[in-house]
């Protein structure tokens, strides 16, 4: 599948690969850096071990810069994470993971990707829109917030072409 015509091209020190539970480590201590919401080891570990699920990193220079976590359905793909470190944001990392994702998710003959995303994540939503994603509807309080009130989720997806 083609990127989207505004997701800039990776730089030529970048490579994009499907990460397995060998990987556990570096996930980890990428995603304590990255993700202040970051899942625990045990549903990260699930994560890179489930054929049901697929894992991308994409490395700059050998570095883990930017991870993407996608759960297979029955006839959809839903992007369960994305995060990117905060020194590579704005570079189109997360773009070009997304472009990686949906082409696998047409090749597995999925309709469509679904996402879920913290309705103040203005930057995340407006990524999502610059890749095909549209919103769908909002689950009140779904995030936990630390004090104790809920975040809403907006509800987005991607229909694929194939």
């Amino acid at each position: 599948m083609t990127p989207p015509p505004d997701t800039p091209p990776l730089p030529d020190n970048a490579h994009v690969r499907q990460l397995d539970v060998t990987d556990l480590d570096a996930v980890m201590a990428f995603e304590a850096r990255a993700n202040p919401d970051a899942w625990s080891a045990a549903l990260f570990e699930r994560a890179l071990i489930d054929r049901d699920q697929c894992v991308w990193g994409l490395y700059l220079d050998g570095t883990l810069c930017a991870t993407a976590f996608i759960a297979w359905l029955p006839y959809d793909a839903e992007l369960q994470s994305i995060s990117v470190s905060p020194i590579h944001r704005r570079q189109g990392l997360a773009a070009a993971l997304l472009a990686r994702l949906k082409g696998c998710a047409v090749a597995r003959g999925c309709e469509k990707v679904l996402l879920e995303v913290r309705a103040s994540n203005h930057a995340a939503q407006a990524l999502y829109q610059r890749c095909g994603f549209a919103v769908d509807g909002r689950r009140r309080g779904y995030y936990r917030c630390e004090d104790g009130r809920g975040e809403d989720a907006i509800l987005m997806s991607c229909e694929l072409s194939r």
